[in-house]
C-alpha cells in the first residue's frame, strides 16, 4: 500500500499499463501517504462493516479500506484501470470492483449482494464535477448505509456542511441536513494528488439520521420550496413562493404567519425547523 503513494512508483505503474489521465473523468490520484489511512479510519472501515467505494483510482484508498473492513465493493467507470487494480489489489480477497457509472448503477442490488449481515458505509475520493450529484443520489436512494465519508473540493465542503439558516448555506446544504448531519473532518492540500488540481480539498462526513428530527408531510413540496427560495435567495421568500407556486399572496402570507415566520424573510435566514413548518403549512392549501 505504501508503494501506491510513492510518486515514482505510481508513475512507473501507470506508464507500464499505458495509462493517461482523463480530464473528462476528473482523475486526480492520491499520493499523500497520510490521507487514505485517515479516511479509512474515520470512515468506519472496520470489522463488521462493508464499504462501498465510488471510484478507485489505482486502488490507494481501496487497499486501506480492504485492510480494515470485512468487504469492499467499488464502482469504477474507467475500464483502463481494471488491469492496474488487478495488480495493486492482488493481496486482497475481500474486494470486488464492478464496472459502472455511480449515477446509474444499481447500488441497492450491489449492497444486497456484497454486504449481507454487515453494516455499510461509503468512502470515496469523488471527482469534483460529480460531487453534489453523487452525494445526492446516495442520500435520495435511501440506501441502507450509516455514513458517507468523501473527499470533495474545499469550497464544496463548506457548502455541504454549512448550517441551515446561515448565509453560507444553499439548497444542497438543506438537502444534506434533511437526510443527515454533515461535518468537515480535515483539509487536504492540492499537492496531495497526482496530477495536482488547481484547488484544495477537504474530507467531509455525513452521518445519516436514524429518524429524521422533522416531520415533513410533503417531501416533494418541501424540496420544491427550497429550490425556489434559493434560486432567488436575496428576495423575500413570500414573493418568490407566491410566483413560483402560483399562490395568492394574501393566502401565502397567512401560511407564513401560522408558521411564525415574517413574510419579509429571506430563505437563507430560516433554520431547518422553520423550513419544515412552513412547508407543512403550505401543503395544507395546495
Amino acid at each position: 500500500m505504501q508503494q501506491l503513494t510513492d510518486i515514482a512508483y505510481a508513475k512507473a505503474l501507470l506508464e507500464r499499463h499505458g495509462f493517461r489521465f482523463s480530464k473528462t473523468l476528473g482523475q486526480n490520484f492520491l499520493v499523500n501517504p497520510t490521507v487514505c489511512p485517515r479516511i479509512a479510519e474515520l470512515g468506519h472501515a472496520q470489522p463488521g462493516y462493508g464499504i462501498l467505494e465510488i471510484g478507485t483510482g489505482i486502488g490507494t484508498l481501496t487497499a486501506e479500506l480492504a485492510a480494515r473492513a470485512d468487504k469492499v465493493a467499488a464502482v469504477e467507470l474507467d475500464t483502463r484501470l481494471f488491469p492496474i487494480l488487478e495488480e495493486t489489489l492482488s493481496d486482497f480477497s475481500n474486494v470486488r470492483i464492478v464496472h459502472g457509472d455511480a449515477m446509474t448503477y444499481d447500488l441497492h442490488r450491489l449492497i444486497e449482494e456484497e454486504f449481507k449481515g454487515l453494516r455499510v458505509a461509503v468512502c470515496a475520493n469523488l471527482p469534483y464535477y460529480i460531487t453534489s450529484p453523487v452525494i445526492m443520489r446516495l442520500l435520495e436512494e435511501h440506501l441502507p448505509i450509516d455514513m458517507i465519508t468523501v473527499m470533495v473540493q474545499k469550497e464544496a465542503a463548506s457548502r455541504l456542511c454549512a448550517p441551515v439558516g446561515t448565509r453560507q448555506a444553499g439548497a444542497v446544504s438543506v438537502a444534506v441536513a434533511y437526510y443527515g448531519t454533515a461535518r468537515k473532518l480535515f483539509d487536504v492540500s492540492r499537492g496531495s494528488f497526482m496530477p495536482a488540481p488547481n484547488v484544495d480539498s477537504a474530507v467531509i462526513q455525513i452521518t445519516l439520521h436514524e429518524e429524521r428530527p422533522w416531520e415533513i408531510r410533503d417531501e416533494a413540496l418541501f424540496f420544491r420550496m427550497v429550490r425556489l427560495g434559493f434560486s432567488q435567495r436575496r428576495k423575500q421568500l413570500c414573493s418568490t413562493l407566491a410566483n413560483g407556486l402560483s399562490l395568492d399572496r394574501q393566502t401565502l402570507t397567512a401560511c407564513f404567519e401560522t408558521a411564525g415566520i415574517a413574510p419579509s424573510v429571506r430563505i437563507e435566514a430560516l433554520p431547518m425547523e422553520a423550513l419544515a413548518e412552513l412547508s407543512n403549512c403550505i401543503s395544507q392549501i395546495l
